[in-house]
């Protein structure tokens, strides 16, 4: 006798595998893909950002970029004229404002020299006019250093200068000339006596030569007869 058979599974039998792609995560959307940051914003009250935008630095924004540039070339010119001034301030004269200098302290020595002269030393008071001119005034005290000597010898006198004030009227470099009016206060002393003071206006001739400025021209300002008897005796 044949005996029937039945397929039966028992309840603990070995468990079907799962269909494919049942355990997997069902794809993101844009939506679920989007930052929390742009949910956190949107709580916020501020608007997500943009896509694709990072963080804009001041060189991305030209109007704060030409500010920038402008205050820097504003900090490097006042740097640069600070400096300018300073040096100016603190350069000293210029070569031409020294020239002058120079010129008028030559003639000033110059000046007080011709107006010094000791009976006691003719000759050495004579020698130091003579290194003190040029030109004409250099052969005028040529020719007349003798009487010079003799006069002086017999008037018995010293003769002291010291300058009052002096400037330059004119300076011409390139002909080596110069032009300038001193005042000068003298004081004769007598061998017996009471010393004469007086004042007068030099006017003179200075030209360049190569031991320096020297006197080529000297002589006396023509003072008015107003200002004569107004200021008293002047003498030459």
């Amino acid at each position: 006798m044949t005996k029937a058979t039945t397929d039966e599974t028992p309840s603990g039998g070995t468990d079907q595998a799962p269909p494919p792609g049942a355990d997997e995560a069902p794809p993101a959307t844009d939506e679920a893909a989007r930052p929390a940051t742009d949910e956190a914003a949107a709580a916020a009250g501020a608007p997500p950002a943009a896509a694709g935008a990072g963080p804009r630095g001041w060189l991305s924004d030209p109007l704060f970029a030409a500010a920038v540039v402008l205050v820097v070339l504003a900090a490097v010119f006042a740097g640069w004229a600070g400096w300018s001034w300073y040096g100016a301030a603190h350069s000293g004269p210029s070569a031409a404002a020294q020239l002058r200098d120079r010129v008028l302290q030559a003639g000033e020595q110059a000046v007080q020299n011709f107006n010094t002269l000791d009976y006691r030393k003719v000759a050495q008071g004579l020698a130091l006019w003579e290194q003190s001119s040029t030109g004409p005034l250099h052969a005028e005290i040529l020719a007349g250093r003798a009487t010079f000597e003799r006069e002086i010898q017999q008037t018995k006198t010293v003769t002291t200068a010291r300058i009052l004030d002096g400037a330059l009227t004119s300076l011409n470099t390139r002909a080596g000339t110069a032009s300038l009016i001193v005042a000068v206060q003298t004081t004769v002393t007598p061998a017996t006596g009471t010393p004469q003071v007086k004042q007068s206006r030099l006017a003179g001739t200075l030209t360049r030569t190569p031991a320096g400025w020297k006197l080529s021209k000297l002589g006396q300002v023509p003072v008015s007869p107003a200002a004569s008897s107004g200021t008293g005796s002047t003498g030459g």
